[in-house]
């Protein structure tokens, strides 16, 4: 198995769902992470890497009760490939390559704090810190 682990901030609200049948509990979000650095010429570059994640079941529940636009957090989880193994591709509509890097959480952590509050975290067996609010003014 595959996983990743990553610190990043929320670039959309999260959005929940659940299956039919079972009606399980599922939550997408976008978590954006930058590298930057700075060049030869003294230039600093940030590089944002996307990454679309899927979490299930109580972690769902509480991703989407806790988590907004901008929040920071932790993830780690399984990197999702396609049937050869490798990210899924595609073409944007300017014509460059890019790739979608899906990851299934595990473990997912809140590090915007509510004011007056510490960090809190989720797993996939539903340990969290329901309270946990991210400051409305992020910055993302």
């Amino acid at each position: 198995m595959d996983t990743i682990e990553f610190i990043g901030n929320l670039g959309r609200d999260p959005v929940m769902r659940y299956t039919t049948g079972k009606a399980t509990a599922v939550t997408d979000f976008s978590v954006c992470c930058n590298r930057s650095y700075t060049d030869d010429d003294g230039k600093r570059i940030v590089e944002p890497k996307w990454y679309k994640v899927t979490a299930w079941g109580k972690l769902a529940e509480a991703c989407n009760n806790c988590l907004k636009k901008g929040s920071k957090v932790y993830v780690r989880g399984r990197l999702n490939a396609d049937k050869n193994g490798n990210c899924p591709t595609f073409t944007r509509a300017d014509g460059t390559p890019g790739a979608n890097f899906e990851v299934t959480a595990e473990i997912v952590e809140f590090l915007s704090p509510k004011p007056g509050a510490g960090s809190g975290s989720a797993d996939e067996n539903g340990g969290q810190s329901a309270e946990e609010q991210p400051p409305s003014n992020t910055p993302f």
